[in-house]
């Protein structure tokens, strides 16, 4: 069990960052080269391979090289996982509350 929670904290601090969060909202829409990504952002080329590499260590995107550029992909599976935990949290705190309001 500990695993997973360093899993699920890996993952929620790879989005505590608000570039890394907004990157990973843009990659909701599908694919994107990280030049399409640059484009989004006034930021170097390094700093958004800084980005990525936390991203991508967390597990929640997938990077393939495609020529000379990277593609970035939300990985699904990852993020059903964290979503899931999210909402178990959720409903074990909506349960815990209404024992406690009646």
């Amino acid at each position: 069990m500990e695993q997973d929670y360093q899993a699920y904290a890996l993952a929620m601090r790879a989005l505590s960052d608000e570039t890394r969060l907004k990157i990973f909202d843009m990659l909701g829409n599908g694919e994107l080269c990280a030049c399409k990504i640059l484009e989004a952002f006034n930021i170097t080329q390094s700093t958004l391979s800084y980005h990525m590499k936390i991203l991508c260590e967390s597990g929640l995107v997938n990077g393939r090289r495609d020529g000379i550029w990277m593609r970035y992909s939300i990985n699904e599976s990852k993020l059903e996982v964290i979503a899931g935990f999210l909402i178990r949290l959720q409903k074990s705190y909506v349960t815990k509350s209404k024992k406690n309001n009646y």
